[in-house]
């Protein structure tokens, strides 16, 4: 089952590049006592992620944190190496932290996993946006449709803070 607004976030731990190599980060240290906007993408690289995705809240990251946020967060079913690759091709490192869920465990945790298996991928996120509060959703945006990113785009998520 999907999570939704109002519900709190399972306990999990991500991984995250931190400067000689990767490190844990859980749940608790991430969302507890902050206001993070947190987006899930099928995978680093692929085209809508780096394209579209990804770039809408790269240019949007001051005017989101204009509005209170403590941070912005990027989670895919990636591994952290792929993960750090990315920030660095992107231009976000440094801006926006990159999560590796590389087994998609809090995909499913949260039941944001999809199957894309049939295109080799595998178990993967299905796109999405959240605001979250203390832990707590607030907001949940969820495409329909893996290869757009309108729904759960940064205009939408400034709409919504």
């Amino acid at each position: 089952m999907t999570i939704a607004a109002g519900e709190k976030l399972p306990d999990a731990t991500f991984k995250i590049n931190e400067g000689d190599g990767p490190a844990n980060l859980t749940t608790d240290q991430m969302f507890s006592g902050k206001k993070v906007v947190l987006f899930g993408v099928p995978g680093a690289f692929t085209p809508t992620c780096s394209m579209n995705h990804l770039p809408g809240f790269l240019e949007n990251r001051d005017a989101i944190m204009a509005k209170g946020v403590d941070d912005i967060a990027v989670i895919a079913a990636n591994d952290v190496f792929v993960m750090k690759a990315w920030a660095k091709a992107s231009g976000g490192d440094g801006r926006i932290r990159f999560l590796a869920d590389g087994s998609a465990d809090f995909a499913k945790a949260i039941g944001l996993d999809a199957d894309f298996s049939k295109g080799g991928m595998g178990t993967r996120y299905r796109r999405f946006s959240a605001i979250v509060e203390d832990g707590v959703v607030t907001q949940l945006n969820v495409e329909d449709t893996p290869g757009k990113a309108e729904i759960s785009g940064a205009a939408r998520i400034l709409e919504q803070l």
